[in-house]
């Protein structure tokens, strides 16, 4: 079965093949500051989540720390109280 032609004439092969990035696009200078120093993405993402890297030490050594030292015998003897 050949390919329906489409009733609107539109043809978006055409269309991608027609836009694009212009050969001299008069605004690249003006944009530039948006993508280096202060607002590259990786300095914009830096200061996103501040503390997040302590918090998460701190978090494991309190879970190491608990694993270790604070053991709950309780529960092993539970069975032998019935």
């Amino acid at each position: 079965m050949p390919p329906r032609a489409n009733l609107t004439g539109f043809d978006i092969r055409k269309l991608a093949a027609s836009t694009g990035q212009p050969a001299n696009d008069p605004w690249r200078r003006a944009e530039a500051w948006r993508y280096h120093g202060p607002f590259s993405r990786f300095n914009r993402l830096k200061g996103s989540f501040p503390g997040l890297g302590i918090a998460t030490v701190a978090f494991a050594g309190y879970c190491a720390y608990e694993y270790m030292f604070l053991n709950d015998d309780s529960h092993a003897h539970a069975e032998e109280h019935h």
